[in-house]
Parts: structure tokens; C-alpha cells; sequence
């Protein structure tokens, strides 16, 4: 077993962006596949997996490669948001009872890697699914563009993991102040024991333009004056007035609604990101959230 100093240091050692302790991202040995996104959220109910799920498939109608893997091992929702039964995949995987592209739902160059739904083998064995997600990308990540990690909420040491090991991160936050709260504390955790200095927000279930504006002003000047970290704004999602259970086909549904155009623009936002650092061997140095006169272009169109 891995000290928790060297653990740290193997898990940044993954991550092509390592982060120096000034807090400016460095481009360590990356390469343009295989980049790993994690999208978590310090609270549940937050709409993570909506999120993962969506920038997933639309990753790939821009003609990306993508898996997506549901971290949640054993309480998985991602084959639910699809309409499609759950299944025991995973522990098939890890039990060597299948192949990886055995246990994978393909549509197209989207894949999932969905986890477990009350599975007891799973639940009695107690693994360190940190370390086996871990390891099934770093065998698989050359045949993708973007692996992204649907991370189970909270500040486990699951979570911590995984977050620390990806290159980007995104953070998911409602208007609520439990969302905010515990999103401060998994960044605050992430940065004490990981030296994690970077993250991106995204603020969903946005009800207005006046309440995005205070809460990205919170998030923003709390982090940067008791973390020392740098916070990325990918937008907001406009709240959404669907029945919850018609919710899944809203969001899946493309065009001209309110929801779709606010995720094209979270997308096109990190795609500049993403695409400047690869080019330039440096992140992208533009106006972030710190700078409120700059923020219009972040600000999500309210239906």
C-alpha cells in the first residue's frame, strides 16, 4: 500500500496539467487523446450526471471519441438517464468474466463503462474502485479523445482520488448554499492534499441572470482569497421548468432550446480552453471569473 504522500504524488503524476505551488498550470508530457474530465459536485442532487452524460454525447457529435465512466460503482444512474436497463457490467469487468469492450454500451464513438446497482459482491468487498477506474484508463485512454468520470458526490477518498488524478475538472454547483458549501470544501480539500490548483465551475439550475452573477461573485472571491486557487467559469444552465420525469428527454433533445444552446456554450468554452493550452503548451490566459466586467459572454440566456 501507497503512503498518502506518495499516493498524492502518483496521482499527479497522471495528470497532464500538474500544478506548480504558485497555482499556474503546467503542460506536463500531454498528448491530444485520452484526456480525462472529471465532473463532480460537493453536494448530491446538483444534476452531475445530466451534465456528464450531456457534454459526452455532444463531445460526440463534434466527432470525438468518448467513454464515459459512472463512478458511483454500485449506485449507478447513467444507463437510467439513457432509458436503457441497468446491468452488472462492471463487476464483470473487474471479475475478468468479461472483456473491457465486452462490458461497454456503445452508440456510435460514445462508450459507457456503467457501474453496479446494489450489487452485494461489490458492496461486501470492499475495493478501492478509485485505483481499478484508474488503472482501466490508463489501458484504455489512447482509444479516446475525452474519458469522462461521472464522480460520486462528496469528499470521499474515492472521489478525492479520481479528481486529483483528471486533467480538468468540473465542478458542479446549484444556487443552493449546501452546493456551494460543500463544492468550497471539496476544492479546499482537494488543494491541501493534493495541491490542486485549478478547477472549473459550472453553475446549474440557474433561475435568473442576477443570481448567477452572485453566485459565480461568491464561489470566485471565496476561493481565491482563502484557497489561492483558480477558478475557470464554464457557464450556467437555466433551470429547467420540465416535469421531472420528462426531464431525460428534454435534456437529450437538440436545437433551439434554452437548455441545449447553454450547454453549446459551456462546450464551445472549454473547447477554446482546451484547444488554446494543447496549441500553446500553456493554459489559456484570458479573463476568468475574477473579472465581473468581463462576464456577459458567460452569462446564460433565461427563458
Amino acid at each position: 500500500m501507497m503512503s498518502k504522500p506518495c499516493a498524492s504524488e502518483w496521482l499527479l503524476s497522471q495528470n497532464k496539467y500538474t500544478t506548480d505551488l504558485s497555482g499556474d498550470p503546467q503542460l506536463s508530457g500531454a498528448t491530444t487523446s485520452g484526456v480525462t474530465i472529471s465532473v463532480s459536485s460537493g453536494k448530491g442532487g446538483v444534476g452531475k450526471t445530466s451534465v456528464a452524460v450531456k457534454l459526452a454525447k455532444m463531445m460526440v457529435a463534434n466527432g470525438r471519441r468518448v467513454l464515459l465512466i459512472d463512478c458511483d460503482y454500485n449506485l449507478s444512474n447513467t444507463l437510467l438517464k439513457l432509458n436503457l436497463p441497468v446491468s452488472n457490467n462492471f463487476f464483470s469487468l473487474i471479475s475478468a468474466e468479461k472483456e473491457f469492450d465486452d462490458c461497454l454500451y456503445k452508440e456510435g464513438n460514445f462508450h459507457l463503462l456503467s457501474g453496479c446497482n446494489g450489487n452485494l459482491e461489490l458492496f461486501d468487498n470492499g475495493l478501492e474502485y478509485d485505483y481499478l477506474v484508474i488503472d482501466i484508463i490508463n489501458q484504455h485512454r489512447d482509444k479516446y479523445d475525452f474519458v469522462i468520470l461521472d464522480c460520486p458526490a462528496g469528499i470521499s477518498r474515492a472521489t478525492l482520488n479520481l479528481n486529483a488524478y483528471s486533467d480538468y475538472r468540473f465542478i458542479v454547483v446549484t444556487p443552493d448554499k449546501s452546493s456551494v458549501t460543500d463544492s468550497y470544501s471539496l476544492m479546499k480539500i482537494l488543494s491541501i492534499r493534493h495541491n490542486i490548483k485549478q478547477n472549473h465551475l459550472l453553475l446549474n439550475k440557474v433561475s435568473s441572470v442576477g443570481q448567477f452573477k452572485r453566485i459565480v461573485k461568491t464561489m470566485s472571491e471565496t476561493v481565491g482569497n482563502y484557497l489561492n486557487c483558480q477558478l475557470s467559469l464554464l457557464g450556467g444552465i437555466q433551470l429547467a421548468t420540465e416535469a421531472v420525469d420528462k426531464f431525460d428527454q428534454v435534456l437529450f433533445q437538440e436545437g433551439k432550446s434554452g437548455l441545449h444552446k447553454n450547454f453549446l456554450n459551456v462546450l464551445k468554452r472549454f473547447d477554446e480552453e482546451h484547444s488554446n493550452r494543447m496549441s500553446r503548451h500553456f493554459p489559456l490566459r484570458g479573463k476568468r471569473m475574477f473579472d465581473m466586467d468581463g462576464m456577459e459572454y458567460e452569462v446564460p440566456q433565461i427563458s
